[in-house]
């Protein structure tokens, strides 16, 4: 009689590329792996060997997200950075907020946000920006292009990762390389987004797929 193995999946990847900004230790994973695993969630997909990339988050629909997505920064030991204003950075909290991986930003200053970012790019050998395009929890007709813009003035690309509720599965969808057109790259960014479900698929933004 024969017998089929079925291939167990896993939680997360057990290879990581070399490429992939590091960060944590063996006590941050494995906490990070316990709580994953207490959640029923895994990754689905494989990380860009990039050592330079904007990450776009999507769908984002609830504070769930982020309860899911920081285990599994944890577990992964990524050191995802993220942007926040420069009034936060302030003591005590300074240093602590460059530690967890966030970019102290000036949006009146010259040049925008874009130039501040791609110039935080050019002064780290490995990093991985962390934007959700929708800049909000609730139901939204425009994505923010920031995260875009910031592609293009760094000249990096920009991988797709996708919160899927129904399955539990964070999915690295790709890595998608802009053309240096808003329209052309924001409206397949979102096709590529548009299968996956988000915890409240009612906030989602609306796709026509023969627009």
């Amino acid at each position: 009689m024969m017998t089929v193995t079925v291939a167990k999946k896993t939680t997360i990847p057990a290879q990581l590329p070399d490429e992939m900004p590091r960060s944590g230790n063996w006590f941050t994973r494995g906490v990070g792996l316990l709580i994953v695993k207490a959640l029923g969630w895994r990754i689905e997909g494989e990380f860009p060997r990039e050592k330079k990339v904007m990450v776009a988050l999507a769908p984002h629909t609830s504070n769930w997200d982020f309860v899911v997505a920081m285990p599994f920064i944890l577990a992964l030991g990524l050191k995802a950075s993220w942007l926040m204003k420069k009034e936060a950075f302030f003591f005590p909290f300074k240093n602590l907020f460059k530690w967890l991986g966030g970019i102290p930003t000036d949006r009146s200053a010259a040049g925008g946000m874009a130039k501040q970012v791609a110039s935080q790019f050019r002064k780290n050998e490995k990093m991985w920006v962390a934007i959700t395009p929708e800049g909000t929890r609730k139901k939204t007709a425009k994505w923010k292009n920031g995260f875009l813009r910031i592609a293009y003035a760094a000249d990096v690309p920009v991988v797709l990762i996708a919160w899927d509720f129904p399955s539990k599965q964070i999915c690295v969808d790709s890595l998608y390389q802009p053309t240096g057109n808003l329209e052309i790259d924001m409206r397949e960014i979102q096709r590529r987004f548009h299968k996956y479900q988000g915890r409240n698929p009612q906030y989602q933004t609306d796709f026509d797929e023969a627009a």
